[in-house]
């Protein structure tokens, strides 16, 4: 069995014309085929995660260091099976390739990652992509699940019958990445203006299917056998009465992970937060400038902070859950619920993305074809519970809710609290899509199609590299968002000067006189003055509540820029009915504006965003009352 034919052959390089400026090779392949996994190989730490120019779709634009010093830019295209322009996932894939992405030059060759226990499937989109013209490795992926699992392929006779070069390759283990690296070298060695393309190959999908068996037959390629553990945890975890439940048990362990796990790292970040803010105010003998530095940035930014490891330990179990191949099962699973609601299992991907974020999340609904499915997706996937929220919830269950066991050792009070606000929000979601669907989104069903994925160990370089990704968007919101928050906060306490000094009391100041003018309107929700102040301020991103009201109490000197004193200020100013209200409240709202000009763009206008905010946030206020009522 051959490692790699060929690599640097049967391409023609001539010089490039002035107007590129940078050596881009595109990385393509099907979903589930190592795509993202061979990339993070490539580029390490060298990479970024931005949108398409026009479009709301992502991509990952990394570096690739080549010998002797030279170095080029590889893009992470998303998943796809053709190239067939029918969802915004394939026309821009289709557009990268063809050199018709605005301010994107077109690539000088192509990286396809097939995965080779599963050549037959994929070999379907080699057609249109070799019809390209463009210098292409094939890279047979995952060779050594191939090998174990009795299968085969011949590179050098596959390499003959696609007419490029083929590499068997292992992106998990980093076996084979020196034949990339090879081809990359030659490919890009000069520059080359790529050849026209004729479109009639790569939009006739039964033409590639049969150019597929043909390739397949003829390249003595052998399938494996179907991976054993696989058929057996399915007939378990897609098990009609077990499946569900199992999803349930891991859902509620990951939660009950988060608020025990973390614990002790939070507790010495909280620390450490409190000492250097001392040791920092200390130092700075200005009075005013020693109090915006601890009172404002260091308390304000550092009572979010503080909730960066639950936070990683939440998307380290959701990257897990994805790289095993659970989560395609669970969206299978859930394709029974969503059917009910009129949805299908492919909306199920976005809302399990929205958990993290409501932006990317509207982002994945491009994959749903059918339009009126795609939009009442975005509208409800706000409702998830994403990241932003988890700071509140657990500040709020924090100081409210007794810290005792529930069913023996095994569950929190606290934990069935948070998985309560987590269901009310999946709640609130299917009530809307019920609603949407039955009338002005009412549409026909369509068939749910997913491919399995066999079960597989997640890499922890893989999941490593997310989290680090994670942690720097975390950290660049708590450095730009919510710093420039806590700062205007802070200056809003300190004003207006009164005899050249600030007012002796915070209710006094612009920022108290702010949350009094706007307290008639919420204080039928249990919120007082300050809680109003955070709610607006929320709505530049959801967590900068926390910094906010860490801001106002420090600047009260009630001593509370760690967590706990924070918590106590809540426990003396909030009823229990006041602290249930805000949760809800936080459910519901659509406080992100990020989320309302994604909402813009992918719908085409202010129409969708202007109806979604307004009925989030009326939800929101209308349960806040009742839930204040409630236990008043």
């Amino acid at each position: 069995m051959s490692d790699c034919h060929d690599c640097a052959a049967g391409t023609t390089l001539v010089a490039a014309p002035p107007f590129v400026k940078r050596r881009i090779v595109a990385i393509i392949g099907p979903p589930n085929s190592g795509k993202s996994t061979l990339f993070n190989r490539l580029t390490g730490l060298r990479q970024k995660v931005a949108n398409f120019p026009g479009v709301t779709v992502e991509h990952r634009m990394g570096r690739v260091k080549l010998d002797p010093g030279r170095e080029i830019f590889v893009v992470d295209l998303p998943g796809v099976y053709s190239l067939t322009p029918r969802t915004e996932d394939e026309r821009v894939t289709h557009d990268v390739l063809l050199g018709e992405m605005k301010d994107l030059p077109r690539p000088e060759a192509i990286l396809l990652i097939l995965d080779s226990t599963n050549l037959a499937r994929h070999l379907v989109l080699a057609a249109p992509v070799l019809s390209l013209g463009l210098p292409t490795l094939v890279v047979l992926n995952m060779a050594d699940d191939l090998a174990k699992r009795g299968g085969g392929a011949d590179a050098a006779e596959l390499s003959v019958q696609l007419g490029t070069p083929v590499a068997l390759v292992s992106a998990s283990k980093g076996q084979g990445l020196d034949k990339v690296f090879q081809f990359l070298d030659g490919a890009t060695a000069v520059e080359h203006k790529p050849p026209r393309v004729e479109l009639p190959v790569i939009q006739n999908i039964p033409q590639c299917r049969a150019w597929a068996a043909r390739v397949g037959n003829n390249s003595k390629y052998h399938a494996p056998a179907p991976p054993i553990w696989t058929r057996r945890l399915d007939s378990i975890f897609l098990h009609r009465l077990f499946g569900p439940l199992i999803f349930l048990l891991v859902v509620v362990a990951v939660f009950q992970t988060i608020f025990s796990g973390a614990r002790p790292i939070m507790d010495g970040m909280q620390a450490l937060i409190d000492v250097s803010g001392r040791w920092i105010g200390g130092h700075i003998p200005n009075a005013a400038f020693s109090s915006l530095v601890e009172k404002g940035i260091w308390a304000g930014v550092g009572s979010v902070v503080v909730f960066l490891p639950q936070i990683l330990l939440l998307f380290l179990f959701i990257g897990f859950l994805e790289d095993s191949g659970y989560l395609a099962r669970a969206a299978l699973i859930m394709d029974r619920t969503m059917a009910r609601i009129g949805l299908q299992g492919k909306s199920f991907i976005p809302l399990l993305s929205a958990y993290a974020c409501a932006v990317p999340a509207i982002m994945a609904t491009r994959t749903i074809e059918n339009k009126r499915d795609r939009i009442a997706t975005i509208l409800i996937a706000p409702f998830m519970t994403c990241s932003a929220r988890l700071p509140v919830y657990i500040l709020l269950t924090a100081a409210f809710v007794p810290d005792k066991r529930v069913l023996g050792s095994f569950l929190s009070a606290r934990t069935l609290a948070m998985l309560g606000l987590y269901v009310l929000g999946f709640l609130a979601a299917i009530g809307t899509a019920r609603l949407l669907k039955s009338t002005v989104l009412r549409s026909r069903s369509t068939p749910f199609m997913l491919e399995m994925p066999p079960y597989r160990w997640p890499t922890v370089s893989s999941l490593g590299l997310r989290l680090i990704d994670r942690s720097k968007v975390f950290l660049r919101r708590a450095g730009t968002v919510i710093l420039g928050v806590a700062v205007v906060i802070w200056a809003l306490t300190q004003l207006p000067l009164q005899h050249g000094r600030p007012p002796a009391n915070v209710e006094q100041s612009f920022a108290g006189n702010f949350g009094h003018a706007i307290e008639p309107a919420i204080r039928p929700l249990g919120f007082n003055w300050k809680i109003g102040i955070g709610l607006l301020t929320s709505l530049a991103a959801r967590e900068t509540i926390v910094s906010t009201l860490g801001t106002i109490y420090g600047v009260e000197g009630e001593g509370i820029e760690h967590s706990a004193g924070l918590q106590q200020a809540l426990r003396n100013d909030l009823t229990p009915g006041g602290a249930f209200a805000l949760l809800v409240f936080f459910a519901f709202a659509l406080q992100c504006m990020s989320t309302v000009a994604v909402v813009r763009r992918e719908t085409g206008g202010w129409r969708w965003p202007t109806v979604q905010f307004a009925y989030m946030t009326g939800m929101a206020f209308v349960c806040a009352f009742i839930a204040n009522r409630l236990l008043a």
